[in-house]
């Protein structure tokens, strides 16, 4: 099974892009835990979507592999996880959108 986990982030006006590229960054770091499937995470920003109002000013995305449900728990439990969106994302953010989705099993040759 394949567990896909996806995160858009939007950070308030006042927010430095220093500050985003940390953020992005330490994000990036998490694909180093063993709960990320074959450490496939991925974060990709800012927006190229043209016309840009169709990202409803959310700037930077993240998507990441986990084996099961409990290893995304395990991965959103994690205080490295904690660390970084305690740190560089809740007191900033404006929004956040996460979406997770079970791969069908006759796609998942294509999330290995």
């Amino acid at each position: 099974m394949t567990i896909v986990h996806m995160v858009m982030f939007k950070f308030r006006p006042e927010v430095t892009a220093e500050h985003k590229e940390t953020f992005v960054r330490e994000l990036k770091k998490l694909k180093d835990l063993d709960c990320v499937k074959g450490h496939r995470l991925v974060v990709g920003g800012p927006s190229v979507t043209d016309p840009i109002e169709r990202s409803k000013g959310f700037e930077f995305a993240l998507v990441s592999l986990h084996e099961s449900l409990q290893e995304l728990e395990k991965y959103q439990a994690s205080k490295e996880h904690h660390w970084v969106t305690s740190t560089y994302m809740f007191p900033y953010k404006e929004d956040l959108v996460r979406f997770d989705f079970e791969v069908a099993e006759e796609d998942e040759y294509m999330w290995l």
